[in-house]
This record gives structure tokens, sequence and C-alpha cells, in this order.
């Protein structure tokens, strides 16, 4: 089972179009692991997966010339979570959220909360990946000057019990920001790109975006911006794909990594 994929992109690009959320993919060994049934590991992953976010990053690739590079996720983010902080800097900790889950959405127990069952996960699948996108970022800084990631996501109408943070907006597109790693322009470039869709807010829901953890608040080349997609926007409410709505998403996320292109240089 593949673990993450690389699609390489035109050597001038300095863009990285990022899907660490898309997959249900859980490795054999690891479902014995997980407590929960399978009627309850469905619910689950409808939950928290970002459904067709890998359709749509595609759908941005093919749309513009100079190809941007692009790192997915082919694992469930119930196996580990690539995006949370894998120590006590990470806030959903507090409701088992964190690197490793031991909660799902509602709160019920995932998986036993066991430190040498934590780290053989992070070992495996974690440090790898993060080593995976640290090295993609590192080559195109050598190669452009800077990184300019665009980590790409989707989350639910409707607020998961395990949020933190629900009494702000839950626009068509959330804009996820970073102080250090968004600077004003980038921002800019994602409201003109999706202007479209015209409902549109910023760290609401959720704030923040992903950039390695070497380069993490130290390296100002590595440029972040984290996009959020309400999926009732794409998702029609048998859960299935809108294709023409993917398209269009998809031809915005292009005009922004076009923007991006040109607005690091």
């Amino acid at each position: 089972m593949n673990t993450r994929t690389l699609m390489t992109g035109d050597s001038s690009s300095p863009v990285i179009l990022h899907v660490p959320h898309a997959s249900r993919a859980i490795p054999r060994a690891i479902r014995p692991t997980l407590t929960v049934t399978d009627e309850q590991l469905a619910a689950e992953l409808d939950e928290i997966t970002d459904a067709h976010t890998d359709v749509i990053a595609q759908h941005a690739a093919q749309s513009v010339t100079a190809r941007p590079w692009a790192l997915r996720n082919d694992l469930s983010r119930l196996v580990v979570d690539p995006e949370r902080f894998p120590d006590e800097r990470e806030e959903l900790n507090a409701v088992g959220r964190g690197a490793v889950y031991t909660r799902t959405c509602n709160g019920d127990v995932l998986r036993r909360d066991d430190v040498a069952a934590r780290d053989t996960l992070l070992d495996t699948y974690f440090h790898p990946y993060s080593a995976a996108m640290s090295d993609l970022v590192t080559e195109r800084i050598a190669a452009t000057g800077r990184a300019v990631i665009i980590d790409v996501h989707s989350y639910p109408a409707q607020p998961s019990a395990y949020e933190l943070h629900t009494d702000g907006p839950r626009p068509a597109l959330c804009i996820g920001t970073d102080p250090h790693h968004t600077p004003p322009w980038l921002c800019e470039a994602v409201y003109a790109a999706f202007s479209p869709l015209g409902d549109i807010d910023t760290d609401s829901p959720f704030e923040g975006t992903y950039v390695p953890l070497d380069r993490y608040r130290t390296d100002l080349r590595a440029v972040s911006v984290m996009i959020e997609l309400r999926r009732d926007c794409y998702i029609d409410e048998t859960g299935q794909l809108v294709d023409i709505a993917a398209e269009n998403l998809g031809a915005m996320l292009g005009r922004l990594v076009e923007a991006a292109d040109r607005g690091s240089r």
C-alpha cells in the first residue's frame, strides 16, 4: 500500500499542492488496533476525510501552464495526521485528536492511548511523511528561491463535536493563515482566485497552514496558505462528488497556483 504520492511539477515552479486528508485507506495491520466497529469506522471516515480534494487539486494542476508540484497522503488521517504537531504544541491533544488520534469525532475511544504504539506510528508514518515534504520544500527553495505551499482541505457544513472553535462563520471558503508564513499578497491572491464563491473568510472556522517543522517560524522562504472548502459546495446530499463543481473549484485553485507562481518571483 502506498503511503504517499509525489507528483512532479515544472522545474521552474515554486508551488506545492499539499493534499493530506483525502484518503480513506487504512493498512490491514492497523485496523485491529482501532476499537470501533466497522459501522463506526465508516461514519468516522465520512466525517473526517477531505473527500475528493485530490480530484480538485488534480483539476488545478491540469489547468495551468507551469504545473505545480504536489504531495498527496495516501493513508487516512486515522493512521497519523501529518498536519498536527507531534508534541505538546498541538492543542487538539486535549480531545484525543493530535498526530495520532485516540478519540473519534464524537469523543468515543478510537484506539488505546499507548505511548509505545503511538511512537511506532509516528516513526513508521508521520516522520517519513514529514521528511518527504521537507525534502520537497528544500528542493523547490534550491531551484526557485522559495516554496509556496497551498494546503488543500475541506470541512463539513456543521461543526464536528471535537472542534474547539465553533463560534465563527463557516464560509464556502476558509483561508487558513500563519502570521510568519502567509504574506498579505498570498491572501489577496486567494480572495481574487476564489471570488466567484463570494462567501470567503479568514481563519474561521480553522486557522493555520502547513509548514514543514524544520522550517516552521524559522525560514520565511517557505510560504504557505490553507484552502478549506466547505464540502456542500461540491458534494451533494448523498455524499457524491458534483463533477462540475469540482471542475470549477479546480479552475479557481489553478488561478491561485498561477498567482502564487507569479507572486513568489
